[in-house]
């Protein structure tokens, strides 16, 4: 993984997917009580982070683009990868457009015990794509969202009430996310929980996959925020809009405008902010 990395062409042959700083001032349209209002939003920015120890890439994690170096310390010592901040001898970091290297040299004996690691990755609760090396990995295909049928804020807004009482699990625990398919009026498909945000959407499109249920025009609604993971794994299911009752982050931001999915955040009670292609939102009548 070298410079290529700010060369490769998006997906979609559209923008790369870069970042400027550590927060995206976004164009959007609120929608309330009222109607709807344009507005600016401030979005925290996410990139890629690869960690490479000694020239071997280990893993790719998402984060804030800033403090690269503590990250990269305190990253090494809570997995145990070192026993002491004296056993990395040296830290770089290299900007990409795509991303970002944190390139470490460790001793010759904690090189060896952190390859053993690479090659037996496994995922973690909370974490779509922890288990990916490289940002390749990580920045999957991209797929087009067709042009959509209109979609009423009421319709996003039922959606997101009726998942609030379909998730048996949450209400006994209060610790676990969920994802659900719903019709053009709201109304609620199917419903997954797991306690790992990407885990819950990745079963409900296993799910809508498995029943045909995608047969049936609809969107996504997600008890989370709404990271580029998420965007990418709601346009596998091909759906036009993804909603969310947190906020996105600026990667699911650009690659929800590139796809052409209406994205969807802070959709809570009457009201919520429409990121990407807001003409697909539209009141009923």
């Amino acid at each position: 993984m070298t410079a290529d990395l700010d060369q490769m062409q998006h997906p979609l042959g559209m923008r790369r997917l870069g970042y400027a700083g550590l927060t995206l001032a976004q164009p959007a349209l609120v929608w309330g009580p009222e109607g709807a209002a344009p507005s600016e939003e401030q979005v925290a920015e996410e990139v890629p982070v690869a960690l490479i120890y000694n020239g071997v890439p280990h893993v790719v994690m998402m984060a804030s683009p800033a403090d690269f170096e503590d990250f990269a310390v305190g990253f090494s010592l809570t997995e145990e990868l070192v026993a002491a901040p004296s056993e990395i001898r040296s830290i770089g970091v290299e900007r990409y457009s795509l991303g970002v290297e944190v390139k470490l040299t460790v001793t010759p004996e904690r090189a060896e015990a952190i390859a053993s690691r690479t090659r037996s990755l496994t995922g973690r609760t909370g974490c779509g794509i922890c288990g990916s090396a490289t940002i390749e990995g990580v920045l999957k295909q991209l797929h087009p969202v067709p042009p959509g049928p209109h979609i009423s804020p009421a319709a996003v807004q039922r959606a997101l009430g009726e998942l609030a009482a379909r998730q048996p699990l949450n209400q006994q625990t209060g610790t676990v996310h969920a994802a659900g398919y719903a019709r053009l009026d709201g109304g609620l498909e199917l419903v997954r929980e797991d306690v790992g945000r990407h885990n819950a959407l990745d079963k409900l499109v296993g799910a809508v996959r498995r029943s045909g249920a995608a047969v049936v025009p609809g969107f996504v609604v997600v008890t989370s925020r709404a990271s580029f993971e998420m965007v990418q794994k709601a346009t596998v299911l091909g759906v036009p809009l993804l909603a969310a009752i947190s906020g996105p982050t600026g990667l699911a931001v650009r690659v929800a405008e590139q796809t052409g999915l209406t994205l969807v955040g802070f959709a809570r009670g009457q009201r919520l902010t429409s990121y990407t292609h807001p003409g697909r939102l539209r009141r009923e009548g």
